[in-house]
């Protein structure tokens, strides 16, 4: 499936121009701007761990989901409304962005509060790194996205590395009952992330802006989260402790609006094979953070992870 790639110099609402010998999808040129778009996305996530532990408390997951993404909607509509982009669409459109906030705004973080109740922290981050895995799958079943032996070598080497890095949380786990729904929660929820790419993939291709896309998307999650909160029973809820506020600030502003924005970009520029390569990437950086805030010790094992992590990402990234 061949598909065009913008050019730099034209609006990214406009719609896609024809061009002769258009590069394959998920092939496209990993140059400066695709760069700085991976560190974004990297440095986002990987501070969102941190951030993410200091919502466990008084406020339940779905709310403070909701929270964080009613602040996020209104950050992309005022740069959507800055950037002039456009913001009416049509019915089929919406069910699309509809299925962007179920998929990418909503369920898939709440799978991971609640499994993360079940799970050492490592593992969540070793599950979530399948998402470099699935989008190669998801991707080449949905779109026919070829994907070469360099690519889905580098991406299983750079998985086994996260899996070293983590091997004593791994040897640790407790996989009775409850340990059991906390890995199978992250996977679903992990699942849901990558079905999200797949679906951005597909607003992109339509010429749709990610700034538009996300500012709708992120509404229809807040419509979603709202339900769920209401169905629950849950009370709304609101902490107002420094910690919980500053985390909040951080994860809605940083960790939703900048991350999704380059990340969701990045994929519609390199294919969301390379693009979820971020995902195994920031587990790394995110473990480097837990060595200077938290005291995490370093072992063999997570050198030899961190190694192979690193020689995964070359592989993937290299043309």
């Amino acid at each position: 499936m061949s598909t065009s790639v913008p050019p730099a110099d034209r609006p990214i609402d406009a719609a896609p121009a024809p061009a002769p010998a258009a590069p394959r999808r998920g092939e496209g040129r990993f140059g400066p701007f695709e760069v700085g778009l991976y560190a974004i996305t990297v440095f986002a996530w990987s501070t969102s761990w941190i951030a993410m532990k200091a919502q466990i408390g008084v406020v339940q997951p779905e709310v403070s989901l909701l929270w964080r993404f009613l602040i996020a909607a209104g950050a992309m509509w005022i740069w959507a409304g800055i950037k002039g982009s456009r913001l009416r669409f049509g019915l089929g459109d919406h069910l699309r962005f509809a299925a962007l906030g179920a998929l990418l705004f909503s369920t898939n973080f709440d799978l991971f509060y609640h499994g993360a109740s079940h799970l050492p922290s490592g593992l969540l981050s070793v599950v979530f790194s399948l998402a470099s895995v699935v989008n190669l799958l998801m991707g080449r079943v949905l779109f026919g996205h070829a994907i070469s032996g360099k690519v889905a070598l580098g991406a299983l080497i750079g998985f086994l590395g996260v899996a070293a890095m983590f091997r004593p949380q791994l040897m640790q786990a407790d996989f009775a009952a409850d340990g059991a729904l906390g890995l199978g929660l992250c996977v679903l929820g992990t699942i849901c992330f990558c079905s999200g790419n797949m679906v951005s993939s597909r607003i992109q291709l339509r010429g749709v802006s990610v700034v538009s896309a996300s500012a709708w998307g992120m509404s229809w999650g807040c419509v979603f989260l709202a339900i769920a909160t209401a169905v629950g029973g849950l009370p709304v809820a609101f902490d107002t402790g420094a910690p919980y506020v500053i985390s909040l600030l951080w994860l809605s502003l940083v960790s939703s609006v900048a991350a999704f924005w380059a990340y969701l970009t990045l994929l519609g520029r390199i294919g969301a094979g390379r693009a979820g390569y971020a995902t195994v990437m920031f587990p790394v950086f995110a473990l480097a953070i837990s060595t200077a805030v938290e005291g995490y010790v370093w072992t063999v094992s997570a050198a030899i992870g961190l190694a192979l992590v690193l020689a995964g990402n070359l592989f993937v990234l290299r043309r």
